[in-house]
């Protein structure tokens, strides 16, 4: 059965959730999926930079009941047949945190719970699980993955964030790491995909002849139990990469 929601959940600060989410959801957006990204990582409002023009409403008004979950979509402008949606976070200090408090967390779940009827998939990017937001955006979500550096920082930090997401009763049900081909990477054991780090402009996705658009697509298949379709330039690279 198709995953609606997969909360993409750091490691470590840093890891690249949010371009993880953006890769994926361009993915999406070629295979004429319909997929809404949305901030959970408000210390950051990292999602924001890929929201083209003046940005009003955010994700943390939509929390704090100040503001309706359509009037703060943005949709992406990517010449892809499906809907790009971001719901970003990008909000003064005192907003921000408004937003953490339990009940700004409990409206944030209903949310992304509700978003589920209006796309096909929801991702969420939340970064390393310290804060009421983020307990919600991933105990809400079907599934969750793990996302860590190829980096000895990534990889000491992996087993923490995993049991932290046992004692939530919301396990990992896969790990993706990233810049898997820096000059220093090193290997993440626990890995389920591998990405490579792309364009640093990105979204490198919307490529399908660039190294990082195979990789992405292959895990936004298996996390999100979905059959793309996709075409790459080598046919067997895909299998290769799930």
């Amino acid at each position: 059965m198709t995953t609606s929601t997969l909360a993409l959940v750091g490691a470590a600060g840093g890891a690249g959730t949010t371009r993880t989410a953006v890769e994926m959801a361009a993915t999406l957006g070629r295979a004429d999926r319909s997929v809404a990204v949305v901030d959970a990582a408000f210390g950051t409002q990292g999602l924001a930079t890929y929201v083209d023009g003046r940005i009003a409403d955010d994700v943390t008004a939509v929390a704090l009941g100040e503001s309706a979950f359509e009037t703060a979509l943005y949709d992406a402008d990517y010449d892809v047949p499906g809907r790009v949606a971001f719901c970003p976070a990008h909000a003064p200090f005192e907003r921000l945190a408004r937003a953490k408090t339990p009940e700004a967390a409990r409206t944030l779940e209903t949310v992304v719970a509700d978003a589920t009827a209006r796309f096909d998939h929801v991702l969420v990017d939340v970064p390393p699980v310290a804060a009421n937001q983020a307990v919600a955006a991933l105990t809400t979500a079907d599934r969750r993955a793990l996302v860590a550096p190829a980096t000895p920082r990534g990889v000491d930090l992996l087993p923490r964030q995993r049991g932290r997401l046992r004692d939530l009763d919301a396990p990992a049900d896969a790990v993706v790491a990233t810049r898997t081909d820096a000059p220093d990477a090193v290997a993440v054991a626990d890995a389920d995909h591998d990405f490579p780090a792309g364009d640093p402009v990105g979204p490198s996705a919307l490529d399908p002849d660039s190294v990082l658009a195979p990789a992405v697509a292959a895990a936004a298949e298996a996390l999100l139990d979905v059959e793309l379709g996709l075409d790459f330039e080598d046919d067997g690279l895909l299998d290769r990469l799930s």
